[in-house]
């Protein structure tokens, strides 16, 4: 089974070359201090989670002022970093960069399927930046190889509320968008060893 993986290209890109580069290969790559991470695919996993959270928020949102976007919606982190989340809902109007319409640059909830080779770099460096973000109020970490969420919801700018789930019947409370879904949703399709 092909998991998701990032590697580091060994040349130093400035923002607008990686723009330029990104738009001109309709590659997906992010892009981190100067340095272009490479994605090489996702397993069956990834993608059935990746469908099944955004089926699961995208019909509990339908017919309110939110857009949901999977895997190929470009958000602006930071002024030198720029990320492909696997689902980014935005409460209200999306604000982009440019008139390309292809960077979003206020989030407000973001899932991240992590697989054993994303880890670190999604629970470090990107949760980091996602907790910065003034327009983000909640985060998911899904892990891949096992039944777990990792929810933070915003309560000031500098202090979050941290909840885990790992049963099939938790239910987790999206409240910036005032949606409820279960894991059971979720990991739906998935069977664990």
């Amino acid at each position: 089974m092909s998991e998701k993986v990032l590697t580091q290209t060994e040349k130093v890109y400035t923002a607008e070359d990686y723009l330029k580069l990104e738009r001109r290969d309709s590659g997906k790559q992010e892009y981190s201090n100067g340095n272009v991470l490479n994605s090489t695919g996702s397993s069956r996993r990834h993608n059935l989670i990746g469908s099944n959270t955004t089926i699961a928020i995208g019909s509990r949102v339908r017919g309110h002022k939110c857009e949901v976007y999977v895997n190929d919606m470009r958000v602006k982190l930071a002024p030198h970093n720029y990320c492909y989340p696997d689902v980014v809902v935005v409460n209200g109007d999306p604000k982009f960069e440019g008139k390309e319409l292809d960077i979003l640059l206020n989030p407000t909830v973001i899932v991240e399927i992590m697989s054993r080779a994303t880890l670190n770099h999604d629970k470090t460096e990107k949760l980091d930046r996602y907790l910065a973000m003034e327009s983000v109020r909640e985060i998911m970490l899904v892990k891949e190889e096992e039944m777990r969420v990792e929810h933070y919801f915003k309560q000031t700018r500098n202090q979050w509320t941290y909840k885990i789930y790992g049963n099939r019947e938790d239910i987790i409370s999206i409240e910036s968008v005032n949606c409820k879904i279960s894991l059971g949703e979720i990991y739906s399709q998935i069977k664990f060893d």
